[in-house]
């Protein structure tokens, strides 16, 4: 009976090691999981992220939609493609300008300079292709500058968040 009890009493001890073992790998497994999913410092969260992408593609998408719609000759609609086009690389360009010269990098004058000239640019050629525009009502108008103002300030934040992710990705 004794050896029918130590025989008991070793698989009992067999299991609880078995069931420790398991709870260990468990625990290692999930501190895997929380290491992937953890936010690096200086990383945007998922939600800014998402909210950023978001507003590029309703900004864009609202914006050709409308282009698409609108009762205009086509060479205008090219107008008002090709601007907001210019308007979307000209603002991620100055944005990048902008954040390399302030960390330090070096930026041409010259670069820096143009930058700033292509987006003030593509922001005119807006405003005097709108105000000139008779065969646009002034709702249309209104909405054509505010999904262009909200593609620009889109795409500069998701240059932003793309540049801060792999930043904080390096570091590590």
């Amino acid at each position: 009976m004794s050896n029918d009890n130590e025989v008991l009493l070793d698989k009992e001890k067999r299991n609880d090691l078995n069931v420790k073992e398991e709870r260990k790998v468990d625990r290692k497994e999930e501190r895997k999981v929380d290491r992937k999913e953890e936010r690096k410092e200086g990383e945007p969260t998922s939600a800014f992220k998402g909210a950023s992408w978001a507003a590029l593609l309703v900004g864009v998408a609202s914006y050709l939609i409308g282009l698409f719609n609108a009762t205009m000759q086509l060479n205008e609609k090219g107008f008002y493609f090709a601007v907001l086009v210019f308007g979307l690389y000209s603002a991620i360009s100055l944005q990048k300008a902008v954040r390399d010269k302030d960390e330090g990098i070096p930026v041409t004058s010259i670069y820096y300079g143009i930058s700033w000239f292509a987006l003030i640019v593509s922001i005119a050629l807006m405003a005097i292709g709108l105000y000139n525009a008779g065969s646009i009502v002034l709702s249309e108008k209104g909405f054509f500058s505010m999904a262009f103002v909200l593609s620009l300030f889109a795409a500069i934040t998701v240059q932003k968040n793309i540049r801060d992710t792999q930043r904080a990705r390096e570091r590590v």
